[in-house]
Order: structure tokens, then C-alpha cells, then sequence
């Protein structure tokens, strides 16, 4: 019996012994299941972090580019609004500037236009037939250059008096006349002509020449001149002009020619002629001639005249 009992408590001890170990198997089991779950999760941390720490820089990057991208936007904008604020002051300089020039361009013009009336029409012959005037420059401005229109030519209206005020044009081979000259009839005012040891003391002077113009009968083409005035002074100037247009079809000439007059006398005292080729200077010029004759005195109220 004993014996019995003894076999009996150490088949339980056994047993327990054994149930002991069973149990402890099975925690180790759990704690290195857990344990591989740990690192495996760690891992994908880990993956993760190193995922998201990838985004960042990326993202620090873009961010990086895209400040850079704005400022050089920013400048840009700084360059071009300074540019258009440059332009635009250089364009407002240069505008004004140019209105500038053209106003005193025109006040001068003014000026000598008002000179040239007050000096022109009351000069006294000193001997000197034909006289230069403001240093030989026509004075022509770039408007009154321009050949927009082609050639043209055009005669001021007769004056209260009857007189021949002014005559204009843009020469050109075009305006040049292609039929024989007729003989004048008209009288011009003060028309009072005599014979002279030479011929005639007056001519009918065409302000602008027939051989440049066409113009014969035209009586505000038409003045009372001296034979010496026409022939050879304003004839000269004249046949340099014919010369010059005749080279080229494609010569034009800016011409005036005015005759000057004291108040309200019939007989101009003297004829201003200026003139300006186009692209160049080979006529360019601006004389006043006196209406004298050597030998003669003229009554240039009425155009009768005495020797001397």
C-alpha cells in the first residue's frame, strides 16, 4: 500500500512536472510570436519613416524650386516693369524733346518769316543787284518737303491792288511744259514801259519761269521786273533748276518766289527766290534781287520811270 502511494505521488509529480513544462513551451511560443511581430512592425515603421522622410525632401525640394522659380518670376517682373517704366520715360524725353525742336523750329520760322518782311520790302539798293539771305538756307521745313502730293504748283490770289502776291511749287520734269511759249498779253501793275539803248526797261516777269512750270498768261504768275531782274539774275537761278530736274525724273525742287512791295506801290521793289532740291543740296539757295535798271529811276508807285 504504501508502496502504492508512493508510485502514485510520483506519477503526479511527473505529471505536474510535465504540465509545468507544457505551459512554459507555450509562453515561450507567444513571446517569440510576438516577438517576430515587434520587429516586423518595426520594420514597416522603420519603412515607413524612411518613406515619409523620402516625401519631405522631396517636398523641401519642390518647395526649394518653387521659391527659386518665383523669385526669378518676381525679378522678371521687376526687370520688365523697370524696362517699361525706362521705355516709357525715354519716350516721354524724346516726345517732348521733339515737340521741343519742332516748336522752335516754327518759332524761328516765324521769326524769320516776320525778318524777312520787315527787311525785304524796305531795303534800299546799295549797289548790289542780288543780295543772300539767311546765310543762303531756303528755310524750307520738313512739312513744306514733302512729296505726298507729287509735284504741284500753286499761285497766291491777286491782292487788292491787282499785284502778284506769291507764287509756289515742288518742281518735277513732270510740271515742265511740252509746248512752244505764246506771246504775254497780260499787263502787270505799274506796267509803264519804255525803250532803252538796250531794249526794253521792263519785262513781264513770271515769278516761277515758263521752262520750269508751263505757266505763260497766268496774271498771278505775272509782276512788273527790269529787264537786268529777269535777264540774266532770276534767268540764272532759273536754268540751274531746269538743268537739275532735267537729269532725273525722279528730281524734285521746293520753290518760291516772291516779289516784295513797299505799302501800296504798283512796282515790287525786289523778288525773293529760295529754293531746295529734294535728298540733296544741289540747289539750295535764298537771294533777293532788286528791281533796278542801271541808268533808269523808277516811280515805283506807278511804274513810270526817268533816266538818271
Amino acid at each position: 500500500m504504501k508502496k502504492l502511494l508512493t508510485a502514485l505521488l510520483m506519477t503526479a509529480a511527473v505529471l505536474t512536472g510535465c504540465g509545468q513544462k507544457t505551459a512554459s513551451d507555450a509562453q515561450v511560443s507567444s513571446i517569440s510570436h510576438l516577438s517576430k511581430v515587434n520587429k516586423s512592425e518595426s520594420r514597416a515603421v522603420a519603412k515607413k519613416t524612411e518613406k515619409n522622410a523620402s516625401l519631405e525632401a522631396d517636398i523641401s525640394s519642390l518647395q526649394k524650386r518653387l521659391n527659386r522659380d518665383h523669385e526669378k518670376a518676381k525679378s522678371a517682373s521687376e526687370d520688365e516693369s523697370e524696362l517699361k517704366s525706362s521705355a516709357a520715360k525715354e519716350n516721354s524725353e524724346v516726345s517732348a524733346k521733339s515737340v521741343s525742336e519742332a516748336r522752335k523750329a516754327a518759332a524761328q520760322a516765324k521769326a524769320q518769316a516776320t525778318q524777312n518782311n520787315e527787311n525785304l520790302a524796305n531795303r534800299n539798293f546799295a549797289g548790289q543787284q542780288e543780295v543772300v539771305i539767311n546765310s543762303d538756307n531756303p528755310g524750307f521745313s520738313q512739312a513744306d518737303l514733302s512729296t505726298a502730293s507729287g509735284a504741284w504748283e500753286r499761285y497766291t490770289d491777286l491782292d487788292n491792288l491787282n499785284r502778284a502776291v506769291d507764287a509756289n511749287a515742288l518742281l518735277n520734269q513732270s510740271l515742265m511744259p511740252t509746248a512752244k511759249r505764246e506771246g504775254l498779253t497780260w499787263d502787270p501793275t505799274g506796267w509803264h514801259n519804255r525803250r532803252t539803248a538796250h531794249g526794253w526797261l521792263y519785262n513781264r516777269s513770271h515769278l516761277i519761269g515758263f521752262q520750269l512750270s508751263g505757266e505763260n498768261n497766268n496774271p498771278k504768275n505775272l509782276i512788273t521786273g527790269t529787264m537786268s531782274l529777269n535777264n540774266p539774275l532770276m534767268l540764272a537761278h532759273e536754268m540751274d533748276i531746269a538743268t537739275y530736274l532735267k537729269a532725273s525724273s525722279s528730281h524734285y525742287v521746293r520753290y518760291e518766289v516772291k516779289p516784295w512791295y513797299r505799302g501800296n506801290e504798283l512796282v515790287a521793289r525786289g523778288v525773293q527766290m529760295r529754293a531746295q532740291s529734294l535728298g540733296d543740296n544741289s540747289i539750295h539757295f535764298n537771294v533777293y534781287i532788286f528791281n533796278v535798271e542801271s541808268g533808269y529811276n523808277i516811280d515805283y508807285a506807278t511804274g513810270t520811270s526817268t533816266t538818271n
